[in-house]
């Protein structure tokens, strides 16, 4: 099939009339100039890369039954979302592996591409929705067991570099080749530099279950300052209000991902849901834990992300496209997502004349 849109973001930078040619799903050609078989009409970008999202949909990717796995794919890939890592939260070991072992035969066969452990190795005093009781110190050779049982497909760990034998760990994931993130941490500067120079790469949920903006020298100032470190970005308005993002962009505009964090009740209308073991509340489309109303994780999805950047933080199109697909899928090691080139997946999203956003099919 050969493909024209009226504009497109080709290696950062935004084009017109550009001709695709897709084969079996694969890009093979750009700027061809071929007849075309379809025309889009609004701008075609890279589908959505979301490296950090629990479910949607009702479910959760701790889901018993594959239905319910394949319904949380399902409200995201519906909103633009071609490629997720599953986020699982806190367990005991037993249940993470049961869990990494249901995901197995959805990974890379779907828009599942790998998995992220969000705990159970965080702080008791940030642990945010995660149960306090089922949080542990990290070792070398639980988190073996864990890759193992993932067939290697555990590409991010969320981890509290505080904790006894953390530090070890980082080196140990950066030398597997998976992304160290931290979080869920109150972490002081010292031990900040040392995670970034033993391999972390990442700060999960960036000012969300850590110390906040201009709370002095800690983990959170260093993360703003060292460009040797990434940041996760929940823009959703209630976790991180738009001056504070503001902020966070002046420093590391060029640092940012944008992820949802996204609980199971994304998609789907207020009312009572878990996380975890935990009650949850959505009321407005925020989930609050019953227990003391911390929140716990967001019903977000993708291209709102998207848009949020555009019109509320002033982002080009292709600034957005780095944000939201780009620079997601070279952190995860999605070498076939999260651009339009030559031998990428297919895998695109069009934003309208009108501003929506509108999955390609």
């Amino acid at each position: 099939m050969n493909l024209i849109a009226a504009q497109a973001v080709i290696d950062g930078q935004l084009l017109s009339e550009v001709s695709i040619e897709i084969s079996h799903g694969v890009i093979t050609a750009i700027g061809t100039n071929k007849p075309a078989d379809r025309r889009i009409e609004g701008v075609l970008i890279p589908g959505f890369v979301d490296i950090h999202c629990h479910g949607g949909g009702g479910h959760y990717f701790s889901d018993p039954s594959d239905a319910g796995i394949e319904k949380a794919i399902q409200a995201h890939t519906s909103h633009g979302t071609t490629s997720i890592l599953a986020s699982l939260v806190s367990e005991p070991i037993d249940n993470l592996l049961a869990q990494i072992k249901r995901l197995n035969p959805f990974i890379n066969k779907s828009a599942l591409r790998g998995i992220h452990l969000e705990g159970p190795y965080l702080a008791h005093s940030h642990c945010g929705a995660h149960d306090p009781a089922l949080l542990r110190q990290p070792t070398i050779e639980e988190l073996k067991k864990l890759i193992d049982a993932s067939g290697n497909m555990i590409k991010m760990v969320t981890i509290a570099p505080e904790l006894d034998g953390a530090i070890q760990v980082i080196e140990f994931l950066n030398g597997e080749g998976i992304i160290a993130a931290l979080g869920h941490t109150g972490a002081d500067a010292k031990v900040a530099h040392e995670a970034i120079n033993a391999g972390a790469t990442l700060i999960t949920h960036f000012n969300n279950g850590m110390p906040k903006l201009n709370t002095g020298e800690n983990i959170n100032s260093v993360a703003l300052t060292d460009q040797n470190i990434e940041l996760e970005l929940i823009l959703d308005g209630h976790h991180i209000n738009d001056a504070d993002v503001a902020t966070i962009l002046k420093s590391a505009k060029n640092r940012v991902f944008a992820i949802t964090d996204a609980m199971a009740a994304a998609g789907q209308p207020d009312g009572p849901y878990t996380i975890g073991t935990l009650g949850v509340t959505v009321k407005d489309s925020v989930a609050r834990l019953d227990t003391n109303g911390a929140l716990a994780g967001s019903t977000l999805t993708m291209d709102v992300a998207f848009l949020n950047l555009i019109n509320k933080f002033g982002f080009s199109i292709p600034e957005a496209v780095a944000a939201t697909s780009t620079r997601a899928a070279s952190k995860a090691g999605l070498h076939d997502a999260g651009s339009i080139s030559v031998g990428k997946k297919a895998d695109f999203v069009e934003l309208s004349a009108t501003g929506q956003i509108k999955s390609f099919s």
